[in-house]
């Protein structure tokens, strides 16, 4: 089975699974998968081990409504034993062949991944390829914008082109559940040309990029000549904005608030200057389009991203490479403090692909007060670096956690007070893990353990993988997928998740 060549697989009618033994790639049963990582642990040697989670999900649904953006919070394990929970692969991709795969979603019992034309379900526990779905949402064009907001009751919002309307713009948003696939509305938006105007484009492919986000009861798109706004409940109307003068909407941070991505452009300067382009964050009343405050970065700042609405932080680049500088802001959008990035002695990174995910920051995590950031690999043979905590009040360094050496520590996001990170081991002498670090003690508790097999050793590569921690498990998932040169094997891991060997 294939995902092409175009038109995908994923935009035809679908087709029937083969049967298991009809399949070329590995696949074994997980239950024997289970038992087998228990023997190779019981003779010194190891594949896959770790400790699953039960997260508090219940309590914090009862605080939060189905309209809100979800907040789950992972639980110590209780079991130091872990499985493969979920493998998501492909066997026969052919040389030349290419997907993009944007966006990855998991509940207690759906991973979903967008591929192409089309969004798929499927189910946790299984060993899935091509044809395994539990549900697919078929779309009328490429998807080409996303967001990895999810609503308390598993919803969540994709762009695509709507190819069969008469041209190949992004232009259509459609909201959907993530435990049934069923699109509960779509609805058009207007697109820009690129540049410093706005209108409808007539022609091309010289459109300003979109982005879509959530934040409580409200789907919102930028789409470069203004935001529009749509109700949860029912895909109308909520509001819409028009960018004024040389300034164009160019990205959202959902979630807790909305913080809206400004970008000008100065007309007046060389277009190699600095000052030709300036960037500004607009806070949003999400139900109805007020602007509540406005901040405007320095001039010579060449990008800005937001990690995070609420609280309100922005990561700028003022150099000539990646981030330079954190920015925590108070209440009315004034600037609490500046959090420096030491040429490199500290990394964060945002998100940089065909996609506009302004507030898709996988190693930059904020909460409790305070922004986390990994340091540089040290560079030595035995590599190792650390992640460190600034409180958002004062700029200043609270809490360091070294990562030991032969390993690496990456920040995913801050649960119930505590930060989750990744820790990457070297060579596979040690086990790999998702672990808890404490902001207020400095301790760590470990989540989970496990060694990736050799064919998704570059799935912890947050630069190319969505990385997700979701009701007890983690996540490694491919942002696109390329078949292979000539010659070399034609299977690859798309999806791999972990679970507790606990989990029944």
């Amino acid at each position: 089975m294939s995902f092409g060549p175009p038109p995908p697989m994923y935009a035809q009618p679908a087709q029937p699974a083969q049967p298991p033994r009809q399949r070329h790639r590995p696949k074994w049963p997980l239950a024997l998968l289970a038992l087998v990582l228990a023997a190779a642990l019981g003779t010194g040697g190891w594949l896959l081990w770790g400790a699953g989670t039960k997260t508090s999900n219940k309590q914090a649904a009862t605080r939060q409504g189905p309209l809100d953006i979800r907040e789950t919070v992972e639980k110590k394990p209780a079991s130091p034993t872990g499985k493969m929970a979920f493998r998501f692969s492909v066997d026969d991709l052919s040389p030349g062949e290419h997907y993009q795969m944007p966006g990855m979603w998991a509940t207690d019992k759906i991973l979903a991944k967008g591929i192409n034309k089309t969004v798929v379900g499927l189910r946790i526990g299984t060993d899935a390829s091509p044809g395994d779905e539990k549900w697919k949402l078929p779309l009328d064009g490429p998807i080409c914008g996303y967001t990895r907001h999810v609503t308390n009751d598993h919803r969540t919002a994709v762009l695509f082109r709507a190819n069969d309307r008469g041209n190949a713009f992004c232009n259509h948003v459609a909201f959907f559940d993530l435990d049934d696939g069923r699109e509960v509305w779509d609805a058009d938006f207007p697109v820009s040309e690129l540049g410093d105007g706005h209108g409808m484009a007539t022609g091309g492919d010289s459109q300003d990029t979109p982005s879509v986000t959530l934040v409580h009861g409200t789907v919102v798109v930028t789409w470069g000549g203004g935001t529009d706004a749509y109700r949860m409940k029912d895909g109308t109307r909520a509001w819409e904005t028009i960018s004024a003068g040389s300034c164009q909407d160019m990205g959202a941070a959902g979630g807790g608030a909305l913080l809206v991505r400004q970008q000008c452009w100065n007309d007046k300067a060389p277009a190699d200057s600095t000052d030709a382009t300036t960037y500004k964050a607009r806070k949003v009343d999400p139900a109805t389009g007020k602007a509540l405050w406005t901040y405007s970065a320095a001039k010579g700042i060449r990008d800005l991203n937001i990690p995070s609405a609420e609280p309100p932080v922005l990561a700028v680049q003022a150099g000539g490479i990646g981030i330079s500088e954190m920015l925590s802001l108070d209440t009315s959008g004034k600037t609490r403090a500046v959090i420096r990035l030491q040429n490199g002695t500290y990394v964060g990174e945002c998100s940089y692909d065909d996609f506009l995910t302004a507030d898709d920051c996988p190693t930059i995590a904020v909460g409790d007060g305070q922004v986390f950031l990994r340091s540089k690999d040290s560079g030595e043979l035995i590599n190792s670096n650390w992640i460190i905590g600034f409180d958002l009040a004062t700029g200043k360094t609270t809490k360091k956690y070294d990562s030991g050496p032969g390993s690496l520590l990456y920040p995913v996001r801050v649960s119930g007070g505590r930060l989750l990170a990744v820790r990457v081991t070297d060579q596979h002498v040690m086990p790999s893990g998702l672990v808890s670090l404490d902001p207020r003690t400095g301790t760590e508790t470990p989540y989970l353990y496990f060694d990736l097999p050799q064919e998704a050793d570059l799935m912890t590569m947050t630069d190319y993988n969505d990385i997700v921690v979701q009701d007890g498990r983690i996540f490694f998932g491919v942002k696109k997928v390329d078949g292979p040169a000539k010659g070399q094997p034609r299977w690859v891991y798309l999806v791999l998740g972990i679970e507790s060997m606990a989990v029944k």
